[in-house]
């Protein structure tokens, strides 16, 4: 799964309609730039292709009066809105996907309602347990990796790494049952994206080519 697809399609739902400037604005106000393939070409590349794929609605906008150059506004469809929630359910629950997967549907996950969003962190957690209880037998020995060679510390590694994750998961439950952040149904969410002409202090300012349209 690529995080760019969940990134462009969240931001653009979250706007209601957005242009691709806005969309790449909000996603380095996240620091997505740094974190995920969510680059200047990736974003108006992935934006043109939902577009034609049915998932987002291309509106053509006039000119500015400062006479700058039309902008492409970009609105989600309802068969935007499923893909969207079946990224976010797969990302929050597959365990073996990338980091900036995982992370695009933290910034999200308020998107589902409390209950939804516990019960797929905990499918997470059977699933980091599954696949460690599969390999441990075989490639974790008592007698600790080096008995393997320096090769022992590959699944070393990847281990140590799903119990971290494990553990995180864990204590985001926590804290999700006890009370934390607003989710869907429960008032007004937390606003995560800049207002239009609203200053991003974490902007990277490298124009781009696609920032014009």
């Amino acid at each position: 799964m690529s995080a760019i697809r969940l990134l462009v399609l969240g931001a653009v739902r979250q706007h209601g309609r957005a242009h691709g400037y806005q969309v790449r604005n909000d996603l380095e106000y996240w620091g997505a730039h740094e974190w995920s393939n969510a680059k200047p070409g990736s974003i108006y590349h992935a934006l043109k292709q939902m577009a034609k794929q049915g998932l987002l609605l291309a509106h053509e906008t006039a000119p500015s009066t400062a006479g700058g150059p039309p902008r492409t506004e970009y609105e989600i469809t309802d068969e935007g809105v499923r893909e969207y929630r079946s990224l976010l359910r797969a990302a929050i629950t597959s365990y073996d996907q990338k980091m900036d997967v995982l992370s695009a549907a933290v910034g999200f996950i308020v998107d589902l309602e409390r209950g939804e969003a516990v019960a797929l962190l905990q499918e997470r957690i059977a699933a980091i347990e599954a696949w460690r209880a599969s390999v441990t037998e075989y490639y974790t020995p008592a007698e600790g990796p080096e008995s393997l060679g320096h090769i022992g510390e590959i699944m070393n590694l990847w281990v140590h790494s799903a119990d971290a994750g494990a553990e995180w998961t864990r204590g985001l439950i926590e804290r999700i049952e006890g009370g934390a952040y607003t989710f869907s149904g429960e008032g007004e969410p937390f606003v995560g994206v800049l207002a239009e002409g609203e200053e991003n202090p974490y902007a990277t300012g490298v124009p781009d080519p696609g920032d014009d349209h």
